[in-house]
């Protein structure tokens, strides 16, 4: 599974060499350090923005993404984008907002593309889907926003059944939005997943009680990269119906969605 760390981290130019080798999730709402992240990267997707705008308020900029996209998609490291799509709407909005796309950018860029199924919305969007693009990508939303909850266990479980064949093979490419817990993505075959998490707390203090506590912010980087990296996720989606045991970890080593 490919480990995607959001960015940029916080601490400066230094820091983001933390993403040397590595695989970087670059959302339109921030592109500070974008090109040396770029330049010192394995790979990198980008990510539109979108709940980004919406938290704050603010109108989504579709035709600037549609620009930059344009810009950066034949890069030899590029590997995918998150198609636009509408955070607080049901799935009707989702498709009036991927049509909008398509009539914006040309089929090379289309292609490239992921989708969004949010899990509010109807199974049966999921299913056709499926049938249409090479890779999905699932977002908590709705009554299901919070991830690891009892419902969103079940939730995913019956995106999960469409998702894969009859022996648990995923039938298309699947990315996990703010899933790049392993906790959580250690129960799926996703392809890929993502979250902010590194970005967010390796500045911060109060997570480092132990033996071993980083100098720097890019050291702190580097160790929790480090431990998110060194599981993966399923081959196959075994259906058990039921949240894994939750595994009880130091403050030093917490990961954190």
């Amino acid at each position: 599974m490919i480990h995607y760390h959001g960015c940029p981290l916080s601490g400066g130019t230094f820091t983001q060499l933390a993403y040397t080798g590595r695989h970087a999730m670059i959302s339109y709402s921030c592109l500070d350090n974008m090109e040396l992240i770029v330049e010192v990267c394995q790979s990198f997707c980008f990510d539109n923005g979108a709940f980004t705008a919406w938290k704050s308020n603010q109108p989504f900029d579709i035709e600037g993404f549609a620009e930059w996209v344009n810009i950066w998609h034949r890069h030899p490291a590029f590997d995918f984008y998150v198609i636009p799509d509408a955070i607080d709407g049901d799935h009707h909005d989702n498709q009036k907002m991927r049509a909008q796309w398509f009539n914006l950018v040309d089929s090379d860029i289309w292609k490239k593309g992921y989708p969004v199924w949010h899990l509010h919305e109807p199974l049966e969007v999921l299913q056709q889907m499926v049938v249409g693009w090479r890779g999905i990508a699932i977002g908590s939303s709705g009554q299901y926003s919070t991830i690891g909850t009892p419902d969103w266990w079940a939730r995913m479980s019956e995106a999960m059944n469409i998702l894969c064949d009859d022996q648990g093979r995923p039938l298309v490419k699947i990315h996990g939005l703010r899933m790049l817990d392993p906790t959580v993505f250690s129960q799926f075959p996703f392809a890929s997943s993502d979250s902010t998490n590194v970005a967010r707390h390796c500045g911060s203090d109060a997570r480092w009680k132990g033996a071993y506590v980083p100098p720097d912010k890019r050291t702190r980087a580097i160790v929790m990269m480090q431990r998110i990296e060194a599981h993966a996720s399923a081959a196959t989606w075994i259906n058990t119906k039921k949240a894994p045991a939750k595994r009880h970890l130091s403050s030093s080593r917490r990961v954190l969605i």
